[in-house]
């Protein structure tokens, strides 16, 4: 599917999405458990729905197999996800899940901290990958499709450590897994573009060939943070896979005024234009949903797939993309949405986690 589920809101307690005091009334380990297992059921059934009714299925080259995303990070992510998959004899080849590395979730399962306490602390090395690529492992075992570096940046020292490369290469040649790396920041563009010229691989005489190492980008884009576009669509030309994150903005953005007042137009609900003004892009991007209910999957997958049964023949986003009434409401929301990188990172970094 071009839309998937995050699992960074439903393996943890807590997370910086507004309006999450309403939307999870139990944040037990039980209770997130069971909230994870109730949407990926929505996700199960609704691509169960699209494999038999696969003539109305638009613009998705992955078809109608579910998606998960996780993170070592996301707290007890992987070991839902797995445990899922498991207690539903779901085959590997019947869903594709990606997780990440490099974050370690120290909040013991709390959702308030001390002043200055993280939920979560960065570790590039090529000791931390070792031990949390076999973590990764144990949890997810033969389902895991592609395994991403967590929020690469220039100080971690991830884009320079040729060790660590050299142990991702192997990890692909092992295992058969894509290998990605995820972004954060007012400077996405610019790791992305860095990220592109790695290389591992023979360099040498010897005849062998060197080779991208990064297969695919995830990075932060939406209404609001619009900055990364041009990079996006120069890894999408260099054949690189792009994924987007945050496609709400932590739900920031279903709170401004010019989405709200083009969704009332469209007819869609804010949440389907949003994502459906991402999908419609011409980086043709898979975008994951934060979704920690089914009815907001539900609503979520609006974005590309059509709600309206037989008669309704687009989704959202194929409105946007190739209707000149779409294209002329994707201008205006893209013109009347956009921030400015630094305030937009600046306003999320302020966001409590609750």
């Amino acid at each position: 599917m071009r839309i998937g589920l995050g699992m960074a809101a439903l393996g943890r307690p807590g997370y910086i999405n507004l309006g999450r005091g309403t939307d999870l009334p139990s944040r037990s380990v039980e209770g997130m458990r069971g909230r994870s297992d109730a949407v990926l059921d929505e996700l199960f059934r609704r691509c169960d729905a699209l494999r038999e009714d696969g003539g109305r299925i638009v613009d998705d080259d992955e078809g109608s197999v579910p998606w998960l995303d996780c993170a070592r990070s996301y707290g007890l992510s992987e070991e839902f996800a797995g445990g899922y998959l498991r207690s539903r004899g779901v085959a590997p080849d019947d869903v594709y899940v990606s997780s990440k590395w490099g974050y370690t979730y120290v909040a013991d399962w709390n959702v308030s901290l001390g002043e200055g306490e993280p939920h979560e602390v960065k570790d590039h090395s090529l000791e931390n990958f070792r031990k949390q690529v076999e973590e990764t492992k144990e949890h997810l075992g033969p389902y895991l499709n592609l395994y991403q570096v967590h929020s690469a940046t220039f100080d971690s020292g991830i884009l320079t450590n040729a060790e660590v490369h050299e142990a991702l290469d192997r990890c692909r040649s092992e295992h058969g897994w894509s290998i990605g790396l995820s972004v954060s920041g007012p400077n996405q563009d610019e790791l992305i573009r860095e990220a592109l010229k790695i290389r591992v691989g023979s360099t040498g005489g010897d005849g062998g060939t060197s080779r991208r190492l990064f297969d695919s980008v995830q990075c932060t884009y939406n209404v609001l943070e619009q900055r990364p576009a041009p990079a996006l669509l120069e890894a999408r030309e260099a054949g690189v896979d792009v994924i987007i994150k945050e496609g709400l903005a932590n739900r920031r953005a279903l709170r401004h005024p010019k989405l709200l007042e083009l969704a009332k137009e469209v007819g869609c609900n804010p949440d389907q234009l949003a994502l459906g003004a991402i999908l419609a892009q011409p980086f043709r991007p898979r975008v994951l949903s934060g979704a920690v209910a089914a009815e907001q999957l539900r609503s979520n997958l609006g974005a590309l797939y059509p709600q309206k049964g037989p008669g309704e023949a687009r989704g959202v986003a194929e409105k946007l993309a190739s209707t000149e009434e779409g294209k002329d409401v994707l201008r205006r929301l893209m013109e009347g949405c956009r921030a400015e990188s630094e305030e937009y990172w600046q306003e999320r970094s302020a966001l409590k986690w609750n």
